[in-house]
């Protein structure tokens, strides 16, 4: 359908799952896509099997962020799209965290996507045009316990979000959050499955590219009215 024709995107965490997934779509959908990840054999595999450009990123660096907006628009004049995808999961309560691991997933989940925010948004501005869409979760609605750390970062984003679109509304750029609920990934490696279907009114776990076509409408121009919102996508296990 060709609905991102003439867009570039940037997608973090783009190796496997829901990056890759998005990256395959939104190339299947016109756009020039740039598949980051600190993973280079994953992030090359995904961006051969996709049709993108793989480029070595790691979120928690300000300098790569840097480094990954200037290759871009060197190499393609804008950017239209920032998925701020990349995330990592310890299954830790609040007591069984070590601070190490705390920082470390504040690092990626949370100060990630406000460097690539930063990053992009004088470019956005400057176009007037943009979509950043930010990979939150289901753990960002209520308690995590069994993962305090990684629900922390995931509610955090949630007001990072609505910060970002208040402030770059007025240039035309919008800012969203996507809220997956249970998806085949990684990250449910350990998890009690039949428990959690059982949750799941749908009745299923979901695949990656049901997160990925969200993402799609929210890059898209059909969603043009829609900024700092959330979006959920659990099969209605929060109903």
């Amino acid at each position: 359908m060709d609905v991102l024709q003439g867009k570039v995107a940037i997608i973090t965490g783009a190796g496997r799952g829901q990056g890759a997934a998005t990256a395959k779509l939104f190339v299947e959908e016109g756009a020039a896509v740039f598949l980051a990840d600190v993973d280079e054999p994953a992030g090359r595999a995904a961006a051969n099997a996709s049709g993108g450009t793989y480029l070595n990123h790691d979120v928690t660096s300000a300098t790569s962020w840097q480094h990954v907006v200037d290759t871009v628009v060197t190499a393609s004049g804008h950017i239209d799209i920032l998925i701020n995808n990349a995330g990592i999961i310890e299954w830790m309560t609040m007591t069984e965290t070590p601070l190490e691991v705390w920082e470390r997933i504040i690092a990626v989940n949370q100060t990630g996507p406000f460097l690539g925010m930063q990053a992009v948004a004088p470019i956005m501005k400057r176009q007037r045009s943009g979509s950043i869409i930010n990979i939150s979760s289901v753990g960002g609605l209520g308690g995590s316990s069994p993962c305090y750390a990684y629900g922390t970062t995931k509610w955090a984003l949630r007001g990072m979000t609505r910060g970002a679109a208040q402030e770059l509304g007025p240039y035309g750029v919008r800012v969203n959050a996507v809220l997956p609920g249970t998806i085949e990934s990684r990250m449910i490696e350990n998890m009690d499955r039949d428990a959690a279907i059982k949750r799941i009114p749908l009745g299923r776990i979901a695949e990656p590219v049901e997160v990925a076509r969200l993402s799609l409408w929210l890059a898209s121009d059909d969603s043009a009215y829609a900024t700092g919102a959330d979006w959920l996508l659990d099969g209605g296990a929060r109903a």
